[in-house]
């Protein structure tokens, strides 16, 4: 009887935990914020290329020469957008390989999604927004994001970057300048080859980034290298760098047009890197969202988000705070061929939070925060514009009507966060500055 029992409660495990696998990430769950839900659109998804003419073929840096060949570099970029629905279409399924920890091999994965392949477009002219993945990532795991806003209005581009392998440490420096080239150059050529076929707007482009795709987005939105920085001064590539720095005749070139929004999530840059100075980051004009982990053992919080909020003095910014979180907050939940080895494992998950938490909490948060300042949408300011910083401290009086699952209002007495449900709103905090001399 008991071996019975053992094997009846194996099936029931493995029954159920494929079909928890099955729900794409971008769908989620019961107890998410009220703006995580997915939107009201069916979503396509497309694969296109995008051609960076005359870029400096930065891991061809010859440290002899100090310089870099030049070369045409070809950008593999997915695209998400809100399409016709297509009944009994089959959705697609992503796939993708990491970096194992034996240098030079990889672990696959695949995640379930909810988009048609190659669906036709909805009629719309909608916001854009490019997305950068974090070092040595791939664009498969980012689409509990990418589908999700897709499903509310916006066109949603993820870079393949395609960098070298992460045990490969040679090549870093180099990326510094290679990211927001990317992010830079696939923003142009978007916004142009969308506008035209009336699919975007241009003049509504937001930039969004995990990890160095963190450090990307910040540069490409405006902040300036710095010249006399670790990364110019101190590092053969500096050579390399020191033209697209604060100053430099190609400056520009790292700049993303007509950017209106930023998200950074456990963005890379600061630290031993210190790649913007003490003043590159208030070169920033957009809206800033920054989400980490204080307890990020990859980049560290304090040096990087929590600095960064105070750098980036030119605009109004936001920093979202996971109290024990640590690096990986930005990809899907763990992928079933990536939970047998502990390596593959720390790719997506956190070792306090739950993953599927942390997704939809970002969405939460990200959907307001395109939704202020991309759309001009003021009924997404009290989502953002907490009355208590830690989420903790918020309360719902008893007196307050609502049932257990209704999201608070943030009003009549009850301050636990906008869009939280009754007990859900825990282990947060969410700081907020207003750009040097704006009035309060």
């Amino acid at each position: 009887m008991n071996t019975i029992r053992k094997l009846v409660c194996a099936i029931t495990v493995t029954v159920a935990g494929a079909a928890f696998a099955a729900e794409p990430p971008s769908k989620p769950g019961v107890d998410a914020p009220e703006l995580a839900r997915l939107g009201a659109q069916p979503v396509g998804v497309r694969t296109l290329e995008v051609i960076a003419h005359n870029q400096p073929d930065v891991l061809a840096f010859d440290a002899t020469r100090r310089a870099a060949p030049r070369t045409d570099r070809k950008l593999t970029v997915d695209l998400w957008y809100p399409a016709e629905a297509r009944p009994g279409a089959t959705p697609e399924t992503y796939s993708g390989a990491l970096d194992a920890e034996a240098p030079g091999t990889k672990s696959s994965f695949s995640i379930p999604g909810l988009a048609v392949r190659d669906a036709r477009p909805a009629g719309g002219h909608y916001p854009l927004v490019i997305v950068s993945h974090g070092r040595s990532n791939v664009t498969a795991a980012l689409t509990w994001l990418t589908e999700n806003l897709a499903s509310k209005g916006y066109v949603v581009a993820a870079i393949r970057h395609e960098d070298p392998p992460y045990t490969d440490g040679s090549k870093f420096v180099a990326l510094g300048l290679r990211r927001p080239l990317d992010i830079a150059v696939v923003t142009a050529s978007l916004q142009a080859s969308l506008g035209r076929e009336g699919l975007i707007d241009p003049a509504r482009t937001a930039l969004v980034g995990y990890s160095l795709g963190g450090y990307g987005v910040l540069t490409a939105g405006g902040a300036t290298l710095d010249p006399d920085g670790p990364l110019v001064v101190h590092t053969p590539e500096g050579a390399m760098i020191r033209p697209f720095a604060r100053g430099g005749a190609e400056r520009e070139a790292l700049r993303a047009p007509n950017i209106v929004a930023i998200v950074a999530l456990a963005p890379a840059g600061g630290g031993v890197f210190a790649a913007w100075g003490s003043n590159g980051l208030a070169d920033i004009h957009a809206p800033l969202l920054l989400i980490a982990g204080d307890h990020d053992m990859t980049v560290d919080y304090a040096t990087n988000a929590r600095a960064f909020l105070e750098a980036a003095r030119g605009t109004e910014r936001y920093l979202l705070t996971y109290h024990f979180g640590g690096h990986a907050i930005g990809l899907s939940p763990s992928p079933a061929s990536m939970r047998d080895n502990l390596w593959d494992l720390d790719w997506f998950e956190d070792p306090v939070w739950r993953k599927d938490r942390i997704v939809a909490i970002n969405l939460h948060f990200i959907t307001a925060f395109l939704d202020r300042y991309v759309r001009k949408d003021a009924s997404r300011a009290p989502y953002l514009d907490v009355l208590v910083e830690e989420s903790s401290a918020g309360v719902w009086p008893a007196a307050a009507q609502g049932g257990w699952a209704d999201y608070s209002p943030q009003a009549n007495g009850v301050t636990i966060w906008k869009g939280f449900q009754r007990r859900q709103a825990t282990g947060l905090e969410l700081l907020h500055r207003l750009a040097d001399g704006a009035a309060r």
